[in-house]
């Protein structure tokens, strides 16, 4: 027999001393959970078994064409044409490069999903933009770092799929509608603070364009936000899966970079698929070994344990809530979104659940929480890349990123808070939230 106490805490004491000890986290997850099986005598093939389970799943399948559409993308020239759509819609306007910056987010961040994508294509092309036209280098990257959250929420976005699989089947679609307006709302924040932080710093005006070049700049860019609409319309009509629609997405944005936009070269494709093929064996993998994890912090009753701990902490709903969002906003400072979603999600449920909110609403609210980790130190990738881009400290882009963080910490409460801003969208569409 064996102390069930004395393997929870060889497994979340092991697994924090090897993350300390900077381990990758996915084999931190691995050993950390080998560790505590070799001490509850547990066979070791229940780990193998495990792992090979958290990735049979028909909706991570959705995954991989999701990531292979966004390299697509980004190497087929969408990136330049959403910024000139952007710039062609708000750049005359004072601070007007700021709100090409958002906009821009708003456009390709949805289109990749990601915010390392966002800052790392987009940021190359508008920091030098902005600096040039005499913007402060600290704000530039800041507003590129701050609003690459966004792509995070605004669907389709797969950490929302790898949050479904960790929920226990949340869907997919419900959870695409839910952030739609949060990712949004967010964008929209971000344009006032630009425009304040514009008039205050007297940055400049842009270049005022004829209506005709203007339609004919943002006609370019719908076919690639078109890419979108097949995802977005094709599961909330019913149409086809998310595995589906991003199929068929993928298939849309070949033919459109390659055959319409003709910046894609067919010699190209061997090098998008090994980059997506790392970027899966990377997110497999990890899905795998928190699977396992995730299985030994269930058999050790650790979910019920923390939710019992909060609950003796206050009873008040807004005491809890606010609690669990700093807990991840901590975590989210150290620690990447994928493996911390994987981890949380089935400790956290049960306590949300005892709350009265929905899947759907706290998958929002997790996704956000630990979208502003990625751009938070000491651990935040769209930071250490929007800085490495930016040719800036991490110091003088935290300072300017204060505001955006104070932005941000308004739109996680209005999520949290304010239920109908995740849910209005999905109940409409006739999801069950």
């Amino acid at each position: 027999m064996f102390d069930s106490n004395v393997a929870m805490w060889l497994l979340l004491g092991s697994f924090v001393v090897f993350i300390l000890c900077r381990m990758p986290v996915i084999f931190a997850i691995a050993v950390s959970s080998c560790i505590t099986m070799f001490y509850m005598g547990t066979p070791l093939m229940s780990f193998v078994q495990q792992m090979a389970k958290g990735v049979d799943s028909f909706s991570l399948m959705a995954i991989p064409f999701f990531i292979l559409a966004g390299e697509i993308m980004g190497a087929g020239g969408i990136s330049d044409r959403l910024l000139k759509a952007a710039d062609a819609i708000v750049g005359r306007f004072r601070g007007g490069f700021s709100y090409v910056n958002v906009l821009g987010s708003m456009f390709f961040g949805h289109l990749s999903g990601s915010a390392v994508a966002d800052v790392s294509s987009l940021g190359s092309i508008e920091i030098p933009m902005m600096v040039k036209g005499g913007y402060d280098r600290d704000f530039s990257v800041a507003v590129t770092v701050a609003t690459s959250c966004q792509g995070v929420l605004i669907p389709p976005s797969h950490n929302m799929i790898i949050y479904s699989v960790a929920a226990g089947g949340a869907s997919v679609g419900a959870l695409f509608m839910a952030g739609l307006v949060p990712g949004v709302t967010l964008g929209i924040l971000m344009l006032v603070l630009c425009a304040v932080i514009s008039i205050i710093r007297h940055y400049p005006k842009g270049d005022n364009i004829s209506f005709k070049e203007a339609f004919k700049v943002v006609s370019s860019a719908v076919l690639a936000l078109f890419t979108a609409v097949i995802i977005l319309v094709g599961v909330t009509a019913g149409l086809f899966t998310a595995t589906e629609s991003a199929a068929i997405a993928c298939i849309y944005a070949f033919i459109i970079s390659v055959f319409v936009y003709k910046e894609l070269k067919i010699s190209m494709m061997p090098k998008l698929l090994m980059n997506t093929v790392k970027t899966l064996a990377m997110v497999f993998s990890l899905i795998a070994a928190a699977n396992a994890f995730g299985w030994l912090l269930a058999f050790l009753r650790v979910p019920t344990l923390i939710t019992q701990g909060l609950m003796a902490i206050s009873s008040n709903k807004i005491v809890l809530l606010l609690l669990i969002n700093l807990m991840l906003l901590l975590l989210g400072c150290v620690m990447d979104m994928a493996p911390l979603i994987l981890i949380v999600t089935p400790i956290l449920i049960p306590v949300i659940t005892a709350l009265g909110m929905s899947k759907v609403q706290f998958g929002v609210m997790l996704i956000f929480n630990l979208a502003v980790g990625l751009c938070t130190p000491p651990v935040g990738s769209a930071l250490f890349v929007g800085c490495s881009v930016g040719k800036i400290s991490i110091e003088k882009t935290v300072k300017a990123m204060l505001p955006f963080y104070a932005v941000m910490l308004l739109g996680l409460m209005l999520v949290t808070f304010v239920p109908e801003i995740s849910l209005f969208l999905p109940r409409m569409l006739g999801f069950a939230v």
